[in-house]
Formats: C-alpha cells, structure tokens, sequence
C-alpha cells in the first residue's frame, strides 16, 4: 500500500477548483485487505476516512483532514458471469477503462453519463446519469455491492443478500462506508444511432412529451440568451456501424465544443457584455448530423473546458415549466451566462437516495465557466428548481441541508438509520455529510 504525510504536496483538490483539502494521511490500498486495515488504522488514530475519486464532483462531498483513500490500485474487472449477464469491477476503475474493456468482450452497460473520467464508485455514489427513456441511472445497473465499514469489516450486499444495505448503499453519498467493488447488470454490445440536431426551445418544449416517448434517450441543451437548442436523439439500431469521421469528430467535439467554447469563455469572463453575442453565434455553430456507433461512443463527450455546475431532478412533468421560468429569469436579469443548459430524464427508481427514486425525474443542469461569478445565477436557478419540488444532484453544487432534503425523499429516514447503525462515530462524515443528511 502506498502511504504519504500530507504536506503542500498532499493537497487534493477536486476537478473544477471549488474543493480542497488537507488530508493528514493519503493512502493507496492495492487489495480490499489493505483498505480494510487502513480504515482500522485511522479509527484507532481518531481520523476521519473519505474516499475520493476522480474529483469530478463539485461538492465536497470527498473532502477529509483524516485519511484520504485513493483507489488507484483498486481496478480492474474481477469476473464476467455471462450467464447471468454480469460485470464485476473494482471500485476504482474508471468508466472510460471499464466502458473499452466490456466492448473488447462483446459487452456494454445499458445506458451512461455523456462522460466517463470518474471512477464507478465515484459516479454510482454520488448518483451520476444520462439520459433515458426507460434505462435509468449508471447505480440503477449495479446488481451487487462490496463496502469496507467503519469497523473494517467487508460487507457484501445485493438485493437478495443484506437487500435494505443495497437499497442505500448504491447511491451511498460515501457515508456508508468504502466501495470496493461493483456487480453491474451489462448486455451483449449494441449499436446507437445518434441524431443531432439544432431546434428552438419552443418547439422542443411544445413537442417534449412526444420527444420522450418516440426515443430511447433525448436530451437537449439550451442556450441562455437564445431561443436556439441543440437535441440529441439516440435508439438502437441494427446497423452497419457509421462512425463520426475523423475530421467531423475533431471539428464538432474538439473544435468546436471544446476549443471554440474555451476561447468563449476567455472572451467572455474578460467582457461579459459579449456573453449574449457570443452565445448565439454558438448556438448555431453545430450542424445536424446522424452518426451510427457502440454505446460508449454515442453517449459520452469529451469535456475539456472546465467549469462549475448546479443540476436538479424535478418531477419530469414540470420540466417544460422548470425551463420557460429559467429563460424568464434569465432574459430579465442582467446575469450573463456562457454555457448551455443541459436536459435529461431518467425513469423512477427504487434507491432510497436516489433523484429519480419513486419518480420520473427530468434534469435541469446549469453551468458557467470556472473563473466566472456563478453565485447569483445558481442562486436564482435554484429558487426556480426548489419551487418545482426539486432534489440536488448530490455531486453538484446547491444548498439543501438536512432539513430540507428528508422532505423531498420518502425514504430518507431509512437511509440515516442504516447509517446510524453501520457508522455509528461518523468515521467517513465530513462537513458536506454533516449538513445534507444531519449530525
């Protein structure tokens, strides 16, 4: 196991900037035995554990002055059941590893988030998703779970095996304790035909119960200061496989969506009265295309500029409301806002703190770039989403506590049980955890 003091050098921070922490120890357990001593050590210590991921979440909802675990050597596929159409990978491996490795055997998880650089523990815990008709979350796929818990012990879990752990622990917020690994439900690999197109938030929001219904996965981004959105379509196909060319993925997804929008967001944070300009000329910047490829390839993008996000989950028949209140504020404010908000929709579930759990939820996520004010916006936003019953991404920026949050989650109150009973001494509590599920 590798093990360091933390110095200067032993400050993690998180992938936007909005988190850092000064761990007193880092470890990187090679083995569940390793990790399971480490989390014994720092008990007997007095120390506080968090496992962290890739740090692509906004909150700190990994941040610790105790031990910070690193699942680095934590990766890898452990077993592949076909029979039972079944993956089991360690809690570290990151999604776009897992994704090629599934591929290479013939095989792919059912529906994902548009990207893949997060861990699967660290994305299943804090409850990431794409979009989806009828598939729903990347933890709404796991089928078994593996946990080190406060007292070191290794704790298994399924729906058959300890089922009121797994109906938590999926979306466990990492206060459960530390996943090691993960059993996800996979398929034979399959094909996705991906249709883009420009359309006017008017129309997507007149037609949106139609887009839902006649698509697998839709989703839509729209640009503040327009009227113009961007809609993606994606349904299994039976092929032959068409691929975005090699020039056109470059210009649409490197030139465009990241090179462009990073010079946009220079341009824009140094002038802000440009925002409005600058985002109509983006909105129409990407044509239609159609384009044809396995799953991991037509659901994730890469997102090379960094910026900071709030995103909720409302009851997907206030979506269409939830967004012509969100234009309305923004057009008659003076706020300027250089990224697109992004459109998702995931089934109901039955995790206890899940945001589609007992519900079919829409998604409104909001962002600016990273260096820009975002206070007032996400603010505003908030309010909007709050009045619409909404519940925070747990990885996400808000500012729900407690309080406000076992109202919005009938099942709320089941997980802080179970938690009181695995973690009884808070050993993986932070702040974060202390104020969105209570002391």
């Amino acid at each position: 196991m590798r093990s360091t003091s933390s110095g200067n050098s032993g400050t993690w921070r998180n992938w936007s900037g909005t988190v850092a922490a000064r761990p007193a120890r880092v470890a990187a357990p090679a083995s569940v035995d390793e990790l399971a001593a480490a989390v014994r050590a720092a008990a007997e210590d007095g120390l506080r554990v968090k496992a962290v991921g890739s740090g692509h979440s906004f909150t700190a909802a990994a941040a610790t002055d105790g031990l910070l675990i690193r699942p680095d050597l934590l990766t890898g596929i452990r077993r592949i059941d076909r029979a039972a159409g079944t993956v089991t990978v360690e809690a570290g491996t990151p999604l776009k590893r897992l994704n090629a490795a599934l591929a290479r055997e013939g095989l792919s998880l059912t529906n994902m988030g548009d990207i893949m650089e997060q861990t699967v523990s660290g994305a299943t815990s804090t409850g990431t998703h794409g979009t989806g008709r009828d598939s729903g979350s990347i933890a709404a796929q796991i089928t078994g779970l593996e946990l080190v818990t406060a007292d070191g012990s290794v704790l298994t879990c399924s729906a058959t095996e300890r089922p009121d752990v797994f109906a938590a622990a999926r979306i466990g917020l990492g206060a459960l304790g530390v996943v090691t690994a993960i059993t996800f439900a996979v398929e034979p690999l399959f094909l996705l035909t991906a249709r883009e197109e420009p359309m006017r938030l008017d129309r997507v929001l007149a037609d949106f119960d139609a887009l839902h219904a006649e698509n697998e996965h839709f989703e839509f981004y729209w640009f503040p200061h327009t009227g113009n959105c961007n809609t993606k379509r994606n349904n299994r196909s039976a092929g032959p496989a068409r691929p975005v060319g090699r020039l056109r993925g470059f210009l649409d997804d490197e030139f465009l969506s990241n090179g462009a929008l990073r010079v946009a967001g220079a341009v824009g944070r140094a002038v802000p009265a440009t925002v409005p300009g600058i985002a109509r000329i983006c909105s129409r910047a990407l044509s239609a295309r159609t384009y044809t490829d396995i799953p991991y390839k037509v659901f994730t993008s890469p997102r090379r500029v960094r910026f900071v996000e709030m995103e909720y989950a409302v009851p997907r028949a206030a979506l269409v409301d939830t967004v012509r209140e969100l234009k309305r504020m923004v057009d008659r404010s003076p706020l300027r806002v250089g990224l697109p908000v992004e459109v998702r929709t995931a089934p109901a579930d039955d995790i206890a703190l899940s945001t589609a759990s007992g519900r079919d939820s829409a998604y409104v996520a909001v962002h600016m770039f990273t260096g820009t004010p975002y206070r007032a916006y996400f603010t505003a936003a908030e309010r909007i989403f709050i009045a619409h019953g909404g519940r925070p991404h747990w990885g996400k920026l808000h500012t729900r506590t407690a309080e406000d949050l076992a109202a919005l989650y009938p099942r709320f109150g089941e997980f802080t049980a179970l938690r009181d009973r695995l973690d009884p001494e808070r050993r993986f509590g932070n702040p974060y955890l202390r104020r969105v599920l209570g002391a």
